[in-house]
């Protein structure tokens, strides 16, 4: 179990507040944090499924967080003794969690080192989390990585705990994922592509400029550009990123 001591990783538009001394901390925009909650909202159900088991069974202070793969808090939970303290911190869904947003922390460790990470108080950088001992890991549903996972505690007693219930909480999440994933049905979304859209929406998939796609396709540029457009609306998304990870969870690739 890698104790990490130092290290130190971001999403397109995001406004910040909340000065640490070390960095800001940096969220994104409720718009933007709307759309990326409902395009996880099967993982953020199965979280929160697993925490309400799993705080069946704890008697300690715990706060437990939820991120995509870029760092953004999509969920979060907590033991009820923490209500107070968690509705003055500066955590909220939204808020980034890389290095460069609120300073070193266990989850901007294990972005850049893709391992699990125990994180002591004094190793994290903001002041804010100066108090916490911190368990995160990379988060995968079989062989697809869908974020991070942070549970802490401020009781220093409780790191064996800490790590237990951090193991624990992915095997629960993943089957309360794939039940409801079972449940869905089975007719395709409501999300009509012609077939030169989902040939174009396979290349930019695979990383191909829009020059190359229009080489390629000996169509203009221009007419690229025209069918991206008409396909960023169509899954509601701004960037080719975006449209890359919704195709792919709506098995259009």
């Amino acid at each position: 179990m890698p104790a990490i001591t130092s290290v130190s990783r971001h999403d397109e538009s995001h406004s910040c507040s909340h000065a640490t001394g070390t960095a800001s901390f940096e969220y994104l925009p409720k718009s933007s944090l709307d759309r990326l909650r409902k395009i996880n909202h099967f993982l953020i159900h199965a979280f929160q499924n697993s925490i309400s088991v799993i705080q069946e069974n704890l008697t300690g202070t715990y706060l437990f967080l939820l991120t995509d793969t870029n760092g953004v808090l999509l969920s979060m939970n907590y033991s009820s003794d923490l209500q107070d303290v968690v509705e003055h911190s500066p955590i909220r869904p939204g808020m980034f969690f890389t290095a460069e947003c609120c300073g070193v922390n266990a989850i901007s460790v294990t972005m850049d080192n893709n391992t699990p990470v125990l994180l002591l108080p004094e190793q994290h950088e903001s002041p804010y989390f100066q108090s916490w001992h911190c368990y995160a890991a990379p988060l995968y549903m079989g062989s697809q990585h869908f974020g991070y996972l942070d549970v802490s505690t401020i009781n220093a007693n409780m790191q064996g705990e800490l790590i237990a219930i951090a193991k624990l909480i992915p095997a629960y999440m993943q089957n309360s994922y794939q039940s409801q994933k079972a449940a869905e049905p089975c007719e395709k979304p409501a999300v009509e592509f012609t077939k030169r859209q989902l040939t174009i929406l396979e290349m930019i998939a695979e990383g191909l400029t829009v020059k190359a796609i229009a080489l390629q396709l000996k169509i203009k540029e221009c007419t690229v550009n025209h069918h991206k457009k008409v396909i960023f609306n169509k899954l509601g998304v701004q960037s080719s990123t975006e449209a890359v990870s919704i195709a792919s969870r709506l098995s259009y690739l």
